[in-house]
């Protein structure tokens, strides 16, 4: 059973709703509404200016942040071994302009294609089909060789959304409602607007008046950038990108998704492309999710999966607002005014027999660190500070963070059955300083 939602206090809530409202007076925004998501649940959600309906469920157009699912719908294919992410997106296009990229490649903006198909601007125009999409884009004119650098692409998500649709026998749009969609329980989102939405608006930069923008049907593209959605139904987003979801995808498979793959050396390393997930630095180390943009709407959806935080925030203007940097300080706000709790700690029911004989004090070389069994890992600390974390497979040992995560720690024994030393790849650990005896790299620094 979830925990009860644990509501901003009111000063924070003021704390946040100025900077809600700041952002919307320095863009000149129509709208703008945003929610916190904290352990699990919407702890708080506000708007400002000309709000059509309710705060959490007005919908506006999330731009990008569709890709999001795109990506979902992806790796749960790979996850039934029903597609390769190392495969190239032929083996089910056949042999179309950009299919010779692998489905790595297209997830993480990393194949070289051109950023937008070719013809009038997507975006704005009435969609085809998706054989009038590839006709128009050959294979051509790529920016970049495959490999050759991060250049965000567009078009490479109307290629994604395609192969979802032929290995499901579906469209895409009923994939996403039937794997997404519906265990979510998202059922304010939608592929068009539905019911009380937000009209979409650019505004002229000296008169100030609103100038209203299209809605078309991008129809192939769509896997790219066609969707609609809500405050609440993004905030249920927020809580599956921080837990996963057993009929969804899992933490785990997230975790790899939200793994960077690229990113553009310009930028100071400020942003890196995951598979499907877009990677900022912020919060407790990073924040995961995707921004999103259509003509007449902008929106941001973003976790902080340390502090098991996310922020959801959506406009509707073309421009004026840079969404995740608002995120991202709607979510230090936060951290600046209640600051995120740890986890409970609590007594484990038992020690796997793996941990028994490694427990305690081991040196590497003369550096003293602390093996414990915490809430069922094995964590080595320097001075108090977690350096690695293992689990147990049954009598193996493996890293699962920092240094040593993917090596196995190999417990060496003497010929009584005590323990000499430990050895995770080729770092030798002894309880003593250069423990004599202990096959020591280089030799004992005495000898």
């Amino acid at each position: 059973m979830s925990a009860p939602v644990d509501r901003v206090t009111d000063h924070t809530a003021r704390r946040l709703r100025w900077r809600l409202a700041t952002a919307q007076a320095d863009g000149q925004v129509p709208s703008l509404v945003a929610g916190i998501v904290r352990d699990g649940g919407l702890a708080w959600a506000d708007g400002i200016g000309d709000v059509p309906g309710s705060v959490t469920d007005t919908q506006y157009k999330v731009g990008s942040i569709t890709k999001t699912f795109t990506a979902v719908l992806v790796l749960q294919l790979v996850e039934e071994g029903l597609l390769s992410l190392d495969a190239p997106a032929s083996e089910v296009l056949g042999d179309v302009g950009y299919a010779d990229r692998s489905v790595r490649q297209l997830l993480a903006h990393t194949g070289g294609l051109q950023a937008e198909p070719a013809g009038s601007w997507w975006e704005r125009t009435e969609g085809g089909s998706f054989d009038e999409l590839v006709a128009a884009n050959d294979g051509s004119t790529p920016a970049f060789d495959p490999d050759r650098r991060f250049h965000y692409s567009n078009l490479a998500y109307g290629l994604l959304g395609e192969v979802v649709a032929r290995l499901r026998g579906q469209t895409w749009w009923e994939a996403v409602e039937q794997r997404i969609l519906v265990p979510l329980g998202m059922t304010r989102t939608s592929y068009q607007a539905s019911g009380t939405h937000a009209l979409g608006w650019s505004v002229h930069p000296y008169a100030q008046t609103l100038i209203p923008e299209p809605l078309p049907d991008t129809a192939a593209m769509a896997p790219a950038g066609q969707v609609w959605s809500t405050v609440a139904d993004l905030a249920t987003y927020c809580s599956f990108l921080l837990e996963g979801h057993e009929d969804v995808l899992t933490a785990d498979v997230l975790a790899r998704a939200f793994t960077p793959q690229s990113g553009e050396e310009a930028t100071g390393l400020r942003y890196a492309h995951g598979l499907g997930f877009q990677v900022f630095p912020g919060g407790a180390g990073t924040l995961v999710g995707h921004s999103g943009s259509m003509p007449g709407f902008h929106a941001i959806c973003l976790v902080d999966r340390t502090r098991r935080t996310g922020v959801v925030g959506l406009v509707n203007a073309t421009a004026g607002i840079a969404v995740a940097a608002l995120g991202a300080t709607l979510l230090d706000e936060l951290e600046a005014c209640e600051p995120t709790l740890p986890r409970v700690w609590r007594p484990n029911d038992a020690v796997p027999d793996a941990f028994v004989d490694v427990l305690g004090v081991w040196h590497w070389g003369a550096t003293p660190y602390v093996l414990a069994c915490e809430a069922g890992d094995l964590v080595a600390r320097r001075r108090g500070v977690e350096m690695w974390r293992f689990t147990a497979d049954d009598w193996r040992i493996i890293g699962t963070k920092g240094y040593h995560a993917g090596e196995e720690l190999h417990v060496v024994r003497r010929d009584d059955g005590s323990v000499s030393h430990l050895d995770v790849g080729t770092f030798v650990l002894t309880r003593e300083p250069y423990e004599p005896g202990a096959p020591i790299p280089g030799g004992h620094p005495t000898a």
